[in-house]
C-alpha cells in the first residue's frame, strides 16, 4: 500500500514538473518494474526449493517404508503397509471351516436327542417286558394246573429282555447322549471362536490350521457312529476326556503396542503355577476318583440286570415242574424279574453311564486348563504368549471366580501348601 501511495505521488509530481511525453514513459517504466520483480523472485527462488523438498520427502518415504504425511488421508490409509487386509484365501478357508462346524453342531444336537429318546424307550420297553413275564409266571404258578403257554411266554419274554439288556448295557444310551451334548457345546464354542477371529482379528494360516486340528480332535473324541469307533463304555482305567490337539500351538508374534511383557509379570506367573497345581491336585483328582466309583457302580448294575433276567427265565421255565424244586423255581421267576426291573431302572433311569461320562469330561476340562497355563508359561518369547491380563480374566471366568478371588486362591495355595479349597466354583 505504501508503494502504491509513493507511486501515485511520484506520478503526480512528474506530471506537473515535466512534459507529458516524459511523464508517460516514466509511468510505464515504473509499472513494469512493479510487475516483473515479484515474478522473477517466484520463479528463480521459491519453485526450486519446493521441488527439492518434495524429492527429499519422497526419498524418505521409500527408505522408511511408510508415509510420513498425516494418516487422516483415506488414500494413505488404504495403501499403508500396516493397513493391508488379511489374505482372502485364509478368510475363505475359515468360512468353510465355520460352515462345517455349524453342521456338526446341528448333527450332534439331533443325534444327542435321538439317543436320549433311545434310553427312555428302551428302559420303558424292557421294564414292561420284564414285569409282564413276572406276572405270567405268577399266574401260571398260582393256578392249580400250570398253563404251559404262560410258562413258555414268560420264559420267552425273559430271554428277550435279557438280550435287549445286554445290548443296552453295551452301548449305554444315556452315556452316548451325554457325549453328544458335550460335543455340541464344544463345537459351538469353536464356532464362536472362529467368529471372533473373523470379526476382530487378522486371521492367518495358523488360525486355519488350529481350527482344522480342533475339528478333527473333536471328531475323534466324540464319534458319531456306534460300530467300530464307539468309545469304550467300561474302560480298564479312567482317563480324562481329551478333545483338543495334543501338539501345542505356537502363536504368531503380536504387533508391538509398547507392552514389552505382553501383560505378564513374575507375580502373575507364580499365581498361574499355583492355580495349575490346585487344579491338578484337587479338582482333576477328585473327578477321576468319582469317575472310578461311578464306573464300578455302573459295571455292577450292567452285569446284575441281564443276570437276574436270565435266572428269572430259567425259573419260569421250571416253575412247578416238580414238587421239590417248583417253589424255588417260581420264586426265581417272579422275584428275579422284579429285581431286574429295579436294577434296570436304577442304571438307565438314573443314567449311571451319563454320570460317569460327566465326571470324565469334567476331569478333561481341568486338564485342558492346566495345559493352557503350561503352554503359556513354557513359552519364553513374551510376544508369542496370550496377553496375561486377558488370560487371567478367562481363567477366573472358567472357574467361576472374580479376579480378586482367583488371586486369593493362588495366595492360599502358596502359603498352605496342600490346598483344601477346590479351584472351580462352577462344578
Amino acid at each position: 500500500m505504501a508503494l502504491i501511495l509513493q507511486s501515485s505521488s511520484f506520478l503526480s509530481s512528474c506530471s506537473t514538473s515535466v512534459p507529458s511525453t516524459s511523464s508517460c514513459s516514466c509511468r510505464r517504466g515504473l509499472i513494469r518494474a512493479n510487475i516483473n520483480i515479484p515474478n522473477n523472485q517466484t520463479i528463480k527462488i521459491s519453485l526450486p526449493r519446493f521441488q527439492r523438498r518434495a524429492r527429499l520427502v519422497q526419498e524418505q518415504e521409500l527408505i522408511s517404508g511408510f508415509s510420513t504425511i498425516s494418516t487422516n488421508n483415506p488414500i494413505e490409509k488404504q495403501f499403508s503397509p500396516s493397513r493391508i487386509g488379511p489374505d482372502p484365501l485364509v478368510i475363505k478357508k475359515l468360512y468353510a471351516i465355520k460352515e462345517a462346524v455349524a453342521d456338526r453342531v446341528e448333527m450332534h444336537r439331533n443325534i444327542g436327542e435321538q439317543r436320549s429318546q433311545w434310553n427312555n424307550m428302551l428302559l420303558t420297553s424292557i421294564n414292561g417286558i420284564t414285569l409282564a413275564a413276572a406276572t405270567m409266571t405268577g399266574i401260571a404258578v398260582s393256578s392249580g394246573d400250570p398253563v404251559l403257554g404262560l410258562k413258555m411266554s414268560s420264559t420267552l419274554l425273559y430271554l428277550t429282555a435279557t438280550g435287549m439288556l445286554v445290548i443296552m448295557n453295551k452301548i449305554q444310551p444315556s452315556q452316548l447322549a451325554e457325549e453328544q451334548r458335550n460335543a455340541t457345546r464344544l463345537f459351538q464354542d469353536l464356532y464362536n471362536q472362529i467368529e471372533t477371529t473373523l470379526s476382530i482379528g487378522h486371521p492367518s494360516a495358523i488360525d486355519v490350521k488350529e481350527a482344522m486340528d480342533r475339528v478333527l480332535a473333536l471328531d475323534k473324541a466324540y464319534p458319531l457312529p456306534l460300530l467300530g469307533v464307539m468309545l469304550e463304555k467300561f474302560p480298564t482305567s479312567v482317563e480324562p476326556a481329551v478333545w483338543w490337539p495334543q501338539q501345542r500351538r505356537r502363536q504368531p508374534k503380536r504387533v508391538s503396542d509398547g507392552d514389552k511383557y505382553n501383560g505378564w509379570n513374575g507375580k502373575l506367573e507364580e499365581e498361574m503355577e499355583e492355580i495349575m497345581g490346585v487344579l491338578s491336585r484337587k479338582d482333576q483328582e477328585e473327578y477321576i476318583s468319582l469317575g472310578k466309583k461311578a464306573l464300578k457302580f455302573n459295571k455292577f448294575l450292567a452285569i446284575s440286570g441281564p443276570l437276574l433276567t436270565g435266572l428269572a427265565a430259567v425259573g419260569s421255565a421250571f416253575a412247578d415242574s416238580s414238587p421239590s424244586h417248583g417253589s424255588w423255581a417260581a420264586m426265581f421267576g417272579i422275584v428275579g424279574g422284579a429285581l431286574a426291573s429295579v436294577v434296570n431302572t436304577v442304571e438307565h433311569g438314573g443314567q449311571a453311564g451319563m454320570v460317569f461320562e460327566m465326571y470324565r469330561s469334567n476331569a478333561g476340562f481341568f486338564r485342558y486348563m492346566q495345559e493352557s497355563v503350561e503352554s503359556n508359561l513354557t513359552e519364553t518369547d513374551m510376544e508369542r504368549r496370550e496377553n496375561g491380563e486377558v488370560f487371567e480374566m478367562k481363567m477366573a471366568l472358567k472357574l467361576g471366580r472374580s479376579l480378586s478371588d482367583l488371586r486369593d486362591l493362588a495366595a492360599g495355595a502358596s502359603s498352605k501348601g496342600e490346598q483344601i479349597e477346590f479351584g472351580s466354583k462352577l462344578f
